[in-house]
């Protein structure tokens, strides 16, 4: 007979345990190499609450040997009791492989394929970063894991989940895993496995399912396939696609990514507020690196980077833009290694990553703390199109509306400093980049969410103008040229009431030099 596990519930108040009722008749299974699971008699089993807190099933023992991510037994300074994920609770996270399911059709299964640690070169690796569905819907953050949400009845699901085990051998080297156990206790997995044992659990998947939604994961580079013809064989694109020929000759995978994408768009409260704290520690980190003087960009980054990381980010949402001078002409300029020359602009690009969520913030400012006339009229032009931008971040408008509208801004505020411009300068030249994106556990969160499509209660986006002028376009006025400023904030959409996430990052031009001079006599006494 199969181990049984005390699990969490489909529905637990805050603060509670839900397990299994243990005198519910539990039927013995076929034990499946690499399977521990609980099954019930009829399609579903039932659950109780358990109104004492304290039970934790085997948790003490997994606690004993560690789990592969930060949990509130060991990383109370990070996490609450009942969170999986630093602000963000277990009842959530099964909240969304609700909704998730409300999108399916009875019978349908659900697979999402985690992410692979990506290696340098020989055993030097990257930092990993999970695939952003998967961890949305479980808050899982280890490599090599896969998750299956099956949907046997309605409104309720079968959550999945196959992990690496415990192997106290490579955990002496790598650092501890979560395991099997741990996907269960913690997790609340309804069942766990093994991930080398992959192909019998979605073989059993596919055999019972009436429909299949999986988004093929990236396999290798078409420049490495074409150097090594037999590489696709080895993916999981063939794997899966050769299981589902074997049961179901016509079947299709169904897209999933859409789906997921439409619910991440839509931020909870608690979500909210991770990403609130996200904005404010990197607005701050943003609002001090004003008066700093930089010499140079890299040193710059360098700071912006411990400044996200000191503030409580785990560190800086992707690679930033720190373009002094001419540079910032390339919206995304990353080599950040030239020199800060005094009487010219930087403008950076960046935002720490706190809890799996991104900030986005974009500033321009001078390097020697004081704008010049052509750079506050031109900082000036572009701020004023960005706040009325923000002001039109509401459910009444797209980001396509929203975009159409800073261009003719733009054509205003552009002419009144003494530009002769057209539509076309300001699209291909001036403004070449759309004036903002979703924002979430990506940067540019739910790619495939239409610009057209209205903005909804609960979208956070960026909002993010900006004007570039060429060094040597004699089509624009000369005390202009060079000048690249891009102003960005993330913004919360409240109805018509815009909410900005990251306005600790200073941008009226009295305040940027306030700022600056505050700094210069920080670092002065």
């Amino acid at each position: 007979m199969m181990r049984q596990y005390i699990r969490l519930s489909r529905t637990p108040p805050t603060g509670r345990i839900w397990t299994h009722h243990l005198s519910t008749n539990l039927t013995p299974t076929k034990e499946c190499t690499g399977i521990r699971s609980i099954s019930t008699t009829g399609i579903m089993p039932k659950y109780i609450q358990q109104s004492n807190p304290k039970i934790r099933g085997r948790r003490g023992f997994a606690l004993q040997t560690g789990f592969g991510q930060p949990t509130f037994e060991t990383r109370p300074h990070m996490l609450k009791e009942g969170e999986l994920t630093p602000g963000i609770s277990a009842l959530e996270y099964h909240l969304r492989r609700q909704k998730l399911i409300e999108q399916l059709p009875v019978g349908a299964a659900a697979i999402l394929v985690g992410n692979e640690v990506k290696y340098r070169s020989g055993a030097v690796f990257y930092e990993f970063h999970q695939n952003p569905d998967f961890f949305y819907l479980s808050g899982f953050n280890e490599p090599r894991a896969v998750m299956v949400v099956e949907k046997p009845v309605e409104n309720d699901y079968i959550f999945h989940l196959y992990v690496q085990p415990k192997d106290e051998r490579k955990e002496l080297w790598e650092g501890p895993r979560t395991g099997v156990d741990g996907a269960l206790e913690v997790f609340n997995a309804d069942e766990a496995g093994d991930i080398k044992f992959i192909r019998k659990y979605l073989d059993d998947v596919i055999a019972r399912a009436t429909s299949l939604y999986m988004d093929i994961p990236a396999a290798n580079s078409e420049i490495a396939s074409f150097f090594h013809p037999h590489v696709r064989r080895a993916t999981m694109e063939v794997s899966i696609l050769e299981l589902i020929k074997h049961h179901k000759k016509d079947a299709i995978l169904r897209p999933l990514t859409r789906i997921v994408q439409s619910l991440r768009a839509i931020k909870s409260e608690a979500e909210l507020q991770v990403m609130q704290k996200a904005g404010k520690i990197s607005g701050q980190a943003i609002t001090r690196a004003f008066g700093r003087r930089f010499t140079k960009e890299a040193d710059l980054n360098a700071y912006l980077d411990y400044a996200f990381r000191i503030g409580g980010c785990e560190k800086s949402a992707y690679v930033p833009v720190v373009a002094g001078g001419k540079n910032a002409l390339g919206i995304h300029y990353t080599r950040n290694d030239d020199v800060l020359n005094d009487g010219d602009m930087v403008l950076i690009d960046a935002g720490g990553q706190y809890a799996g969520y991104c900030a986005d913030i974009s500033r321009a400012w001078p390097v020697n703390g004081k704008f010049t006339e052509p750079q506050k009229d031109l900082y000036q032009c572009v701020l004023n199109v960005q706040k009325e931008c923000i002001k039109l971040a509401t459910t009444s408008n797209s980001l396509e509306s929203i975009h159409r509208s800073s261009v003719e801004l733009f054509a205003f505020e552009l002419r009144n400093v003494g530009f002769n411009v057209s539509h076309s300068d300001i699209n291909a030249i001036l403004y070449p980049h759309y004036v903002g994106h979703h924002l979430g556990l990506d940067v540019h969160d739910c790619p495939d969410q239409s610009r057209r499509q209205s903005l909804q209660n609960g979208n956070v986006i960026t909002i993010e103008p900006g004007i570039y002028v060429p060094v040597d376009n004699p089509k624009f006025p000369k005390p202009f040229r060079g000048i690249g400023i891009r102003i960005e904030d993330n913004v919360f959409i409240h109805d018509d009431s815009p909410i900005v996430t990251s306005g600790e990052a200073a941008k009226e031009i009295r305040d940027v030099e306030q700022a600056c001079e505050v700094s210069w006599s920080d670092m002065n006494t």
